[in-house]
């Protein structure tokens, strides 16, 4: 026993000597705000031109932030929030920036306790009426003289669970004797004010910014000035940045996946304790977060379409490289009646399949087989082995483990 625990004890002694190829690694992550911005210029100076009025003790127009993952539009309006509460200091305004997550703060209720929290409001985290959360907030926000930005990341996961609480703080102004609340809504979902009621839409988008995605050049720009920062002297082989950044390109531009494959790349050069990070850690950085992100995706999938899931990689295991509908069918009915879950029609399966394709896990073509009509031919897109570990994590699927399709008698269907 004592040799196990003096083991233990200098277990991470020989990894502190290796020489470690990061300085900072956390500027490589998505929730670091840098002091520059590149190629953002306009969509700062756009907000910041909307902002200022805040800084003459005027109420600035509610602004709606659209644009893709990754396009710099989190990091645009913390920049210039943390600019405005220095100015707001300088100048002798009270301008107060918060920031909200409403992924995570996702309902009316949490939403308006986390503002009133703010503001030193003992509210609890269940119990109250909406209505006096409210009054708790605009009574805490209106004790004094001030600007309050409120930034709503991810507006749209909010608006999921209805708009009254947007409905309610694009109209608190009015209720308001000394402060001011102005919004910022920051989204990827081009249409989600679709789903607002006209009022809160007319009122949340008096200002829109859209954000571009950033081509392979600038996104090569952002890697360079934070590795400059996250790595030590010469740790990055001159191919790495140019790599990761032409791979982010291919993902709509997303600077989040460029920062996060090459902290990743960083990450696996130093695990294998290797002084230089180099293109081949790059390309098995792509790998695993590909590899993490369709774990995430097919373990979160409800159990009917993990089945169909199934259904293709066994039949794929199977020697059957052009799966059609059909066939997967047969197969998922059988598994069905193993494990006693319910049938589901074949139209539904076929849905069911062209969401798994929208998703990036199976590739699902429409072809005509003439006579016997047209029907979806099945490849898989991802990796077959990492996917049936994750499936088989689920008890309901546990028996079908060892599981073998018989062989096909293709069905054009």
């Amino acid at each position: 026993m004592s040799s196990e625990v003096a083991s233990i004890k200098g277990i991470f002694d020989d990894i502190l000597t290796v020489g470690n190829i990061f300085e900072n690694r956390e500027v490589l992550r998505a929730t670091y705000t840098p002091d520059n911005l590149p190629h953002r210029n306009n969509e700062v100076k756009s907000l910041a031109s909307i902002l200022v009025s805040a800084l003459r003790g005027e109420t600035p127009s509610n602004i709606l932030m659209y644009g893709k993952t990754g396009t710099g539009k989190t990091a645009v309006a913390k920049h210039v929030g943390k600019e405005l509460e220095r100015m707001g200091e300088l100048h002798g305004v009270s301008c107060i920036v918060i920031y909200i997550n409403c992924e995570v703060v996702d309902t009316q209720y949490r939403l308006l306790a986390f503002l009133a929290r703010h503001f030193d409001k003992d509210i609890p985290m269940t119990g109250w009426p909406t209505d006096q959360v409210y009054t708790e907030f605009k009574d805490a926000v209106d004790s004094e003289k001030r600007i309050a930005i409120i930034i709503l990341d991810e507006v749209d996961k909010l608006v999921s669970k209805g708009d009254d609480v947007l409905y309610n703080l694009t109209r608190i102004n009015s209720d308001l004797k000394n402060a001011k609340v102005s919004l910022i809504g920051v989204t990827n979902d081009l249409k989600f004010t679709e789903f607002l009621d006209p009022r809160v839409r007319s009122s949340l988008g008096e200002e829109e910014i859209i954000f571009p995605p950033y081509d392979a050049n600038q996104l090569r720009d952002i890697l360079e000035q934070r590795a400059e920062s996250a790595f030590m002297p010469d740790a990055l082989d001159e191919t790495v940045i140019p790599l990761c950044a032409a791979y982010a390109a291919q993902e709509h531009g997303d600077a989040r996946r460029a920062l996060d494959l090459l902290r990743v790349s960083g990450e696996i050069a130093d695990r294998v304790r290797e002084s230089k990070v180099l293109d081949t850690h790059v390309k098995r950085a792509q790998e695993k977060i590909e590899i993490d992100r369709v774990v995430e995706v097919v373990r979160t999938l409800p159990t009917q379409s993990k089945l169909v899931l199934l259904s293709a990689l066994l039949l794929n295991n199977n020697g059957n490289r052009n799966i059609t509908t059909g066939e997967a069918y047969n197969v998922y009915k059988n598994m069905c009646r193993m494990i006693g879950i319910d049938i589901l029609t074949q139209r539904r399966v076929t849905d069911l399949i062209s969401e798994l394709d929208m998703l990036g896990i199976l590739n699902a073509i429409v072809i005509s087989k003439g006579r016997y009509g047209r029907t979806k031919e099945i490849s898989l897109s991802v990796s077959t082995e990492s996917t049936k570990r994750v499936l088989f994590e689920d008890y309901r699927l546990k028996p079908l483990e060892d599981y073998k399709p018989p062989s096909q008698t293709t069905l054009y269907v």
